[in-house]
This record gives C-alpha cells, structure tokens and sequence, in this order.
C-alpha cells in the first residue's frame, strides 16, 4: 500500500465537540499545506506528490487536480478565481479553477519556495535562497526583493498601516526566518524597517490580528510569542507545546449559522460566546496536536489530539462551526 495523507476535518462548535468529522485520502505523499478560498467555497492541498488538488467544503468532494511543478510543492494560496502553488523547483504558479491549467509561471528564486501569499494584486514569496519577493499578479513581473535574512525565509504576513493608523497607507510585510529573527519590511521601496528578536528557534509561521495591533509568531523553540505590531515589543509566549510549532490561525470573526440563530433568540445568552470566537487563536505542533488559546490571557482552553503525524496547516471558517487541517501519515 503506498504511503498516504489524509485531510481532515474537526468540529469545533458552540457544544465545543473535538469529534474527527471527515478524511479526505487521495494525495500520495505528505500533505504540506492548504488554502480556503475567501468565500469558503474550496480548499486547496499541496502535497508531496507534486500535485495541487481543489475540494468542495460544502459537497466535501474532490473536484480538480494541478499538475506541472517538477518537484514537491511546498504551499499553496487560494482566491476565488485563482489558485497559486509554490515548489521545491523554484517556481510558482497560477492555475485556472475551471480547467485545471497553468496560467503562469513565476521564477527568479534560486532555491525552494517555501510560502506564497497573494492580497492587493501582489504575490509574495519566501524561499531557501534567504529572500522575500513580491510579484505583480497581473503580468508575472517582479517588482521587489527583501533581502536581508541570514537564513533561509519560511514565514510571510502582510498589513496595510492604515489598518493601525487610518491616516496613513502604506504596505508592510513581515517575514519569519530560520535565523530565528522577524523583519519588518516596507514594500514599496524593500526596505527593512524593524528586526525582531526572542525566539530561540527557527520561526515557521505568522499570524496578524491587526484589530489588537498584534503580531504572532511560532517557532521551533515550541513556543508562540505575540508582538505589538506598532511597537514590535513582546507582549505574551504561549508554551503549552511539546514540539516546533508548524501552523498558526486566526478565526475571521465570522459566526456560524447555528449560533447566529441561537443570538437572534437568545442575545444576552450567547453574545459573549460570540465575542470569544474572535479572541482565539489556534496552533498546530509537531507534538501532533492543535490547540486552541485564549489571546488576552495566553490560557489553552482546547486541545485536539487526532493527528498521528506532525499538523501541517490548519483553516478556520465559519466562525466557531468548523475547523479545518491536514495531517501526514504514512
């Protein structure tokens, strides 16, 4: 039988059940990452096996596949109209939801892409070859370079200052690398603007909650550390983890249909569980568990333990009703 991964999907609702609710086998390697679509209509996996594949979450079905990376791909990132996928080839590419084919090619990289993100028609990338780039979405041409890690980028987030400050715009983009630094870059020109140190290990992922001006990032030091995003100062570690933390996610605040319908009855009753979903955030470790924590305080009030393998990336959607990752097992 050949080796395997499997996506999987957890409850995690208002009866706060950790039931397993689905395992999707079809990828025959590792499962690196996955992607929602912005109106959670797909999930996107990347696999091992060099392929891409697209899901219906509501039909939970497997509808296209991506084939053309000349190795394994590493991430993925899903729009509406478009998915992107980024591999140990040096490349990234963009595929067509309704035919499954490549509609371009984006290399300059000199080693593996480790993560892609799109938002405002610009691509980012992060790669092995110790930089960040940014692409136009339009035309394939790079437009920036962040150059500056002294190893290896593997984590990106992205915020606008006018998401701390209405008066000012400007685009920002923080990386994470396994030099065990944070650096703060402005887009517009590739300049570094702040370098953030406190994590003993490499750091593997990001999360932004730009309503609370907050940074999160994961390390391999096992440890999740919250930053105030305009000063960069560490305000919070998380440390219930026993091993590297993988995979970082912040609920978009959207509350799910059940509990809408509870609200609309009984408002007083369930407006602060409905406030808490927007209070949490969720990480998955290499100790095979996903843990959900409260960000005021730093408590862990959940922990999912149905992974026999590292969690690779993990999905909120829909508020408090469902909650998405990956696990590989072979």
């Amino acid at each position: 039988m050949s080796p395997h991964a499997e996506a999987v999907v957890m409850g995690s609702g208002s009866s706060r059940s950790t039931s397993l609710r689905r395992v999707c086998v079809d990828h025959c390697g590792g499962v690196n990452w996955l992607s929602l679509s912005p109106d959670g209509s797909y999930l996107l996996t990347c696999s091992e096996d060099w392929t891409a594949r697209l899901w219906s979450t509501s039909e939970q079905r497997f509808c296209m596949l991506f084939q053309g990376h000349e190795n394994y791909i590493t991430s993925c990132h899903l729009e509406n109209d478009a998915a992107y996928t980024c591999s140990a080839d040096h490349s990234i590419r963009r595929w067509d939801l309704t035919t499954g084919g490549c509609t371009a090619v984006f290399k300059g990289h000199s080693s593996i892409v480790n993560k892609v993100l799109v938002t405002q028609g610009c691509l980012f990338s992060a790669s092995y070859d110790r930089t960040a780039r940014c692409w136009s979405v339009e035309t394939g041409r790079q437009l920036q370079e962040f150059s500056g890690h002294q190893n290896c980028v593997l984590a990106l987030a992205h915020f606008s200052s006018q998401d701390l400050h209405p008066e000012q715009v400007r685009d920002f983009l923080v990386t994470g690398s396994t030099d065990c630094t944070l650096k703060l870059w402005l887009v517009s020109d590739g300049r570094c603007c702040r370098t953030l140190r406190g994590h003993s290990g490499a750091i593997l992922c990001l999360a932004l909650d730009t309503a609370n001006k907050a940074l999160f990032s994961g390390s391999t030091d096992c440890t999740v550390r919250r930053r105030d995003l305009a000063t960069g100062e560490q305000t919070k570690v998380f440390r219930e983890h026993q091993g590297s933390v993988i995979c970082l996610e912040m609920p978009d605040g959207k509350i799910g249909g059940d509990l809408c319908a509870t609200i609309a009855l009984h408002p007083h009753c369930c407006s602060e569980e409905a406030i808490l979903v927007r209070q949490q955030l969720y990480s998955g470790s290499a100790d095979r568990t996903v843990k959900c924590w409260l960000l005021d305080s730093g408590k862990c009030v959940q922990t999912y333990k149905s992974h026999k393998r590292t969690v690779s990336a993990i999905r909120y959607h829909s508020g408090i009703c469902k909650c998405v990752w990956v696990r590989s097992d072979h």
